[in-house]
């Protein structure tokens, strides 16, 4: 990167970014050890502490700081959808033909019932097949004559998987299956035809967790009140693995963390940075952001804050959300991204940042990918190295242009 007569001495800041350190940091946290990182989990307090000590690798003063985290969604066995009709069976595979719908009862064994449709006036004992996007009122009825459950139809990604996700309404009264379009479309054919049987089950559970985020504030290399308050953000949680299968979270957010345990590396090994840098990674995003709705409110309300969630393939652009009195932190970031060639567009990013900003706080938030995004399928080799090296930059390039030693510089 080519030095600027508007930011001197940057080019030689950001060239010090490691791609090989981060991606070493994504295949850490996607390792089977820390499980898919959800929050509550033996793996999620692992990546905690593993992210601790390396903060204090760089110098930071840590903090875990542990919060109660309710209502998260705990898959607990492998659940199981299976079909009869004239003769014939068929048994759909989780997350590929078939997933929780996260407004089920609990079913922990499987009920073998027969298929109705939602319109039927008989429903006692038989699963109900809702219309398409009509899972709602089928649950009404369901509810109301005791049925055995609904199942309902829902997309898949471009892969053909159905991601996994721990947040979502309250329970209903019975237990809920969602069927991927087609096989719904094919189960509904089914039915037209003749007498269906089902058989599925739900061991899916409320539990309360409680979540661990991770603070670092480093020393003021330019002195007290010199510069502005810098907060750099990621979570760290994942959804978790399910029953058999892994969901390694190397996108979400593993990619993010590394990014921002880089830009740090790298503007504490600056000692004329000038201005005061915490970072926070941050647990429970994935059950509803209460990490960060945690920490928001006890932050000085002059804080800057950088949310960096999903760094593992710029597209076209990294996308970038602001909020809060965020006006002058998005003119610095939008010409951090145009002196280290990184392009951004705005879209929305509901992620920690939008917590901050709902704190009163300035906070942008930036994403820039994640391929598999909550599947077996996000494997840290999918993380591309050059993104990485975008996202930290971006970071770096941002937090040297907030410091007053870039804007006193002759």
């Amino acid at each position: 990167m080519p030095d600027i007569p508007q930011a001197p001495g940057l080019a030689a800041v950001v060239e010090r970014v490691s791609a090989a350190r981060m991606l070493a940091t994504v295949h850490e946290l996607a390792r089977d050890h820390y499980a898919g990182r959800r929050v509550g989990t033996p793996g999620g307090r692992a990546a905690a502490a593993w992210l601790a000590e390396r903060l204090r690798e760089l110098g930071g003063e840590v903090e875990l700081d542990s919060f109660p985290v309710a209502d998260v969604r705990e898959l607990y066995a492998s659940p199981v959808l299976e079909w009869s009709a004239d003769g014939q069976a068929l048994r759909l595979e989780h997350r590929r033909d078939f997933v929780e719908h996260l407004a089920t009862a609990e079913l922990p064994n499987p009920c073998t019932a027969p298929l109705a449709a939602a319109s039927e006036a008989d429903l006692r004992g038989r699963w109900v097949l809702a219309e398409a996007g009509d899972w709602a009122r089928a649950c009404e009825r369901a509810e109301a004559h005791g049925a055995a459950g609904v199942l309902t139809a829902r997309g898949t990604d471009a892969e053909g998987w159905m991601p996994k996700m721990i947040a979502g309404p309250a329970p209903r009264a019975v237990p809920i299956i969602a069927l991927r379009t087609d096989r719904h479309a094919s189960l509904a054919d089914a039915l037209a035809a003749g007498p269906v049987q089902v058989t599925g089950s739900m061991p899916l559970r409320q539990v309360t967790a409680e979540g661990h985020n991770v603070h670092a504030r480093f020393p003021h290399a330019g002195g007290a009140g010199s510069g502005p308050r810098v907060l750099l953000t990621a979570h760290y949680d994942g959804v978790g693995d399910d029953p058999g299968m892994r969901l390694p979270a190397a996108a979400d957010n593993a990619s993010g963390v590394a990014a921002v345990l880089e830009a740090a590396r790298v503007l504490t090994a600056d000692p004329a940075l000038g201005a005061e840098l915490s970072v926070a990674f941050l647990d429970a995003e994935e059950s509803g952001a209460w990490g960060s709705a945690h920490h928001a409110p006890t932050l000085p309300s002059d804080t800057l804050v950088l949310n960096l969630d999903g760094a593992a393939q710029l597209h076209d652009a990294a996308a970038v959300e602001a909020g809060g009195p965020a006006h002058a932190l998005l003119a610095t970031l939008d010409q951090a991204a145009r002196l280290v060639d990184v392009p951004l567009r705005a879209g929305a990013m509901a992620s920690d940042n939008r917590r901050y900003a709902a704190a009163g706080l300035a906070a942008i938030g930036i994403g820039m990918g994640m391929p598999g995004y909550q599947t077996p399928t996000e494997t840290p080799d999918r993380v591309q190295p050059d993104t990485l090296v975008a996202a930290a930059r971006l970071l770096v390039a941002t937090m040297w242009l907030l410091a007053p030693s870039a804007t006193s510089a002759p």
